[in-house]
This record gives C-alpha cells, sequence and structure tokens, in this order.
C-alpha cells in the first residue's frame, strides 16, 4: 500500500481544465507559494517581484520540451525542470498573480492559460503562442506587458517566421495537416506586423534603459525564425547581465557575461526586444 501511495504522487495530475503537473512539481510550487503569501510586497514594483521569484528558481535544471506531450493540448505546468520560455513563463505567472493577491495554485493555473494562449484560452496546440515575438505582441495586446523595444532606440527588425510550418517533421502535432494550414496563417500575420529589435551591438548604448526584471527575447540571424532564446535582465556590478535556464550549463542561471558580451559571442544571435510587465 506504501508502495502505491509512493508510485501515484509520482503521476502527473489531471484536472477537470485538462491541466498536467506531478505531485512533485506542485509541491515545489506550492511552497513558492507560500513563500509569496508569507512575503510582504506591497510596495514592490513588478519587475522587482521577478527578480525576487527568478531568483528561487536559480540552478533549476534546464529540461527540454516539456510541453510536447501526446495527445490534445494539455496546460502543462513543470517547475521542476524548465526551458527558457517555461522558465520565464511560470515567474511571469507568480509575480502577477502575487501583483492581484490571490495566491493559490487555481489562479497560477489560470494566470498560466492566459499568458500562455491566443486570447488566454487553451483551444488546441495552434492556440499556444509557439514563435515568441508573437507571445510579446499577444500578451501586449491582453494589457500584460508593454513591448519596449523601439522607445529605447530599437530599429526595425524584418520578422519572417516559417521554421515550424517548413519543418513539420520536428513536432508532432504538425503531422495533423490542419494544424500546419492554422499555422501558416498564424506566420502570415506575424510577418505584416511592425518589429523592432535593438542590434547586438548597440546593446551596451542602451543598457541603462534597461531594468532589472525586463524580459528580454534574443533575437536571431535565421531567416525563418524569430528568437532563439528569452530570459530577464538583472543588474550585477553595474551592468546588465541575463538571468535564464540555459541549454548549455542545463540550469538556470545568471549569465557570467553581461548582455552585451553575452550576445556578441553568438553568431546565430542578432540582438534583443524589451518588454516590461505592466
Amino acid at each position: 500500500m506504501k508502495f502505491l501511495l509512493s508510485f501515484l504522487l509520482l503521476l502527473p495530475l489531471l484536472s477537470p481544465a485538462q491541466t498536467v503537473c506531478t505531485a512533485e512539481s506542485r509541491e515545489r510550487l506550492e511552497g513558492f507559494l507560500d513563500k509569496i503569501n508569507s512575503s510582504n510586497w506591497e510596495k514592490t514594483s513588478p519587475n522587482e517581484r521577478i527578480v525576487e521569484i527568478g531568483s528561487w528558481f536559480l540552478e533549476t535544471p534546464y529540461v527540454e520540451k516539456t510541453l510536447e506531450i501526446p495527445g490534445p493540448e494539455q496546460l502543462v505546468i513543470n517547475v521542476q525542470g524548465v526551458d527558457c520560455t517555461t522558465f520565464l513563463e511560470s515567474v511571469v505567472t507568480l509575480a502577477r498573480i502575487s501583483q492581484k493577491g490571490e495566491v493559490n495554485f487555481e489562479a497560477f493555473e489560470k494566470e498560466l492559460e492566459q499568458l500562455r494562449y491566443r486570447n488566454g484560452k487553451n483551444q488546441g496546440y495552434v492556440s499556444r503562442l509557439h514563435y515568441f515575438s508573437d507571445w510579446i505582441y499577444e500578451n501586449q495586446r491582453k494589457g500584460i506587458l508593454s513591448n519596449i523595444t523601439q522607445s529605447i532606440g530599437g530599429i526595425r527588425y524584418e520578422n519572417h517566421p516559417t521554421f515550424m510550418t517548413e519543418n513539420p517533421q520536428y513536432y508532432p502535432q504538425l503531422s495533423q495537416k490542419e494544424n500546419v494550414e492554422q499555422l501558416q496563417n498564424i506566420e502570415a500575420a506575424i510577418r505584416i506586423r511592425d518589429y523592432y529589435f535593438i542590434p547586438k551591438a548597440q546593446i551596451s548604448q542602451v543598457e541603462s534603459q534597461i531594468k532589472s526584471g525586463d524580459l528580454i527575447a534574443i533575437t536571431t540571424s535565421m531567416d525563418n525564425l524569430d528568437m532563439v532564446h528569452v530570459g530577464f535582465a538583472i543588474e550585477k556590478n553595474g551592468r546588465i547581465h541575463l538571468m535564464h535556464a540555459s541549454s548549455k550549463n542545463k540550469k538556470v542561471e545568471i549569465s557570467e557575461l553581461p548582455l552585451h558580451d553575452y550576445l556578441a559571442g553568438n553568431r546565430s544571435q542578432s540582438g534583443i526586444m524589451v518588454a516590461r510587465l505592466n
């Protein structure tokens, strides 16, 4: 009986709202929620909350493709292992619910769905905001954040992502023709929007306008992709660094190099977009 109970705790929890969260991840998340509830953050800004909550994730293992589970699209909650996007989404979600004052699992679940999906609702695989430039656009439209890139000196960014529909073999859900067609329509909508970025050679010139806790999306020189990495700005010794889930070092960390130097050594990284929570 004891073995059976231990085994059941390792199984994903499936709620009526089609949410998947292992008992282990649920336990860690509940710890974060308790921490928020016991903190006095009335006078803290959203950026300050992001920096504090993000620090709780340091050393968390990097795990890729945690959202790609078989079957119909489900809201996956995993704070035990994160990729760069799920780390960012988890931290933003916790910061948002702490600001709203309703801090429990159900509030986290609802806020994460609002953040991750078009129109804030899981309506299948294609409703997930797969391209991060689309993620920024949609969450600005919802009033969650502001894309400040242009206002701090950004220049026009040619954004024509087609990577997913050109490479459906990497995405099991794109074996369904209707998903590919719907995603092609989304890619076409992204192409006609105006986007801006800070070229990596100019990042040091605008550092003073980037705040700790700002969302950083790293653009790419690849013609058919928009972003290759995301994280948060964090000030360290007077310079802006990146707090992120690193695929190279396999954990959540703060970059050893300042953001400007971090990008300088990578050919595929062309610059950044910057967003700030409202």
